[in-house]
């Protein structure tokens, strides 16, 4: 007699709690020490994916990834044809996701991947509504010009969208997928996520994270390029998040 199939639905690995979403421009140099750290610190806990999509890297970024993928099918590539932004870049990350949760952080070896974990584990502690957590770098490893760059800028944003984060620019996130793919996307709504969530109905927690030097290669933007940039997106948040509004949903016995 010939044994009986093995059951098919038992030998499937579990379905992933959670993305970890990685967009990465010519950062061929860090991929690997950065995909097998996250692998690292998630093994231990949830079932997990990483999603490392390729905006339109001119290095070899895409076979970096490729190798990191062939040995873990945990590891998967996404790329774009061309350069569209990080906004894009986690829109396209979190679409191609298959968990319910998606973390981001930078693919340049700046970000722990463990403090991911503890903000998973406040999100789901949270409860409905699902709240953003946002990494806070208490300690950044940047030059002087860049961190008095992004101070000016955050407060000037928190002043006038309130939305009482303030560090909106660190890479360290984790929210849920769905609410994350209903909201509207623009090139740059990445530093504007806090305003975004808040107006959708979802509560902001922030979280102290630890931020290190770069391990390779060079930041993609300037001082100059992310102020000019940045003022104009802020004044169109401004205008998004005035006509925005969360629907409150009745029981059905009201």
């Amino acid at each position: 007699m010939l044994p009986a199939p093995a059951d098919s639905a038992a030998s499937q690995p579990p379905p992933p709690a959670v993305a970890v979403v990685v967009a990465v421009l010519n950062e061929a140099e860090n991929i690997a020490a950065v995909g097998a750290e996250i692998v690292a610190a998630f093994a231990p806990g949830p079932a997990f994916e990483v999603v490392f999509v390729d905006d339109g890297s001119t290095d070899g970024t895409a076979a970096a990834v490729r190798a990191l993928a062939a040995a873990d099918p945990r590891i998967r590539l996404v790329r774009h044809a061309e350069r569209c932004g990080k906004s894009a870049a986690i829109r396209t990350g979190a679409a191609a996701a298959r968990a319910p949760w998606i973390a981001t952080m930078d693919g340049d070896g700046q970000n722990d991947p463990k403090d991911l974990l503890a903000m998973l584990a406040r999100a789901e502690a949270a409860g409905e509504p699902w709240p953003l957590v946002a990494g806070i770098r208490i300690r950044r490893n940047d030059p002087w010009s860049r961190r008095a760059a992004t101070r000016l800028g955050n407060g000037i944003r928190r002043a006038l969208l309130r939305d009482d984060c303030p560090d909106t620019a660190c890479g360290m996130k984790v929210f849920r997928r769905d609410a994350f793919l209903a909201l509207p996307c623009f090139e740059g709504m990445h530093r504007f996520l806090p305003a975004l969530f808040r107006r959708a109905g979802a509560p902001l927690l922030n979280h102290p994270v630890a931020h290190r030097p770069r391990a390779a290669g060079r930041s993609k933007y300037s001082n100059l390029q992310r102020a000019w940039a940045g003022l104009g997106d802020l004044f169109g948040v401004m205008w998004l998040v005035s006509r925005m509004r969360a629907p409150k949903i009745r029981p059905d016995d009201a």
